[in-house]
C-alpha cells in the first residue's frame, strides 16, 4: 500500500509543508456520534468559540443520542447552542437512534452513500458530512472545499484568484489521499 505521505512529498506545493509540519495523519473519533455533534457546533464560528461551546455542551449533558435526544432544550441553549443548533443536534440525534447508527453503519457504505444519509438530517449540510467522512469515520479521501481554511490555504498555494473549480482540478493531483492534502492545506492557511 502507497503511504500518502510519499505521494504528497512528490508534489510542488505540499511536499515543502509535508516536510515542515511532518507525517500528519487522519484520527477517526472514538465516537462518531460526538464527532458530528462538534462538527454542528463549529459551522460557522470561530475556533475559540466552537472549543468553549463543545466544552459547556459536554459538561452540561451526556453526548450521546440518548442524552442529547432527552435534554432539554434549554439546557442545550445554555451552553451556547443557539436554538437553530439545538434544534440540529437533536434532528442527529434523533436519527442515529432512529437508524441504530453505529460506525460500522458507515464503514459499508461509499463516501456519497455516507454524505447523502447525514445530509438528508436538518442542519448537516456538505461540510459538516465531509469533515464527518474525515475525522468521524477517517475517509482518506475527502476535499471539502466548501472550508473557508481550505479555500484561504489553496488561494495561498495557488494565488487569491484561485476558484472552487481550480481549487478542485488541483486536488484530483492528490487522489486517492485528499484527506491528508487537505490537513496540508489547512496547515498553509495557519501560517
Amino acid at each position: 500500500m502507497t503511504d500518502p505521505h510519499d505521494v504528497l512529498r512528490d508534489d510542488p506545493e505540499l511536499g515543502p509543508l509535508v516536510d515542515e509540519h511532518g507525517e500528519l495523519t487522519l484520527d477517526p473519533a472514538d465516537d462518531p456520534f460526538e464527532r458530528l455533534v462538534v462538527s454542528i457546533v463549529r459551522q460557522q464560528v470561530s475556533m475559540d468559540a466552537a472549543a468553549a461551546i463543545r466544552e459547556r455542551l459536554f459538561d452540561a449533558v451526556e453526548v450521546t443520542p440518548e442524552g442529547v435526544a432527552g435534554a432539554d432544550p434549554e439546557v442545550l441553549r445554555d451552553a451556547g447552542l443557539s436554538s437553530q443548533k439545538t434544534d440540529y443536534v437533536r434532528n442527529v440525534a434523533d436519527a442515529f437512534i432512529e437508524r441504530d447508527w453505529e460506525r460500522e453503519s458507515f464503514q459499508q457504505l461509499s463516501d456519497d452513500e455516507v454524505r447523502a444519509q447525514l445530509t438528508s438530517i436538518t442542519g448537516v449540510g456538505d461540510w459538516t458530512a465531509e469533515m464527518f467522512l474525515m475525522f468521524g469515520i477517517g475517509r482518506e479521501d475527502v476535499f471539502p472545499v466548501g472550508d473557508l481554511g481550505i479555500r484561504k490555504g489553496m488561494q495561498a498555494l495557488y494565488g487569491e484568484e484561485t476558484t472552487r473549480a481550480e481549487m478542485r482540478e488541483v486536488a484530483q493531483r492528490w487522489r486517492p489521499y485528499r484527506s491528508y492534502a487537505s490537513l496540508y492545506v489547512w496547515r498553509a492557511y495557519e501560517r
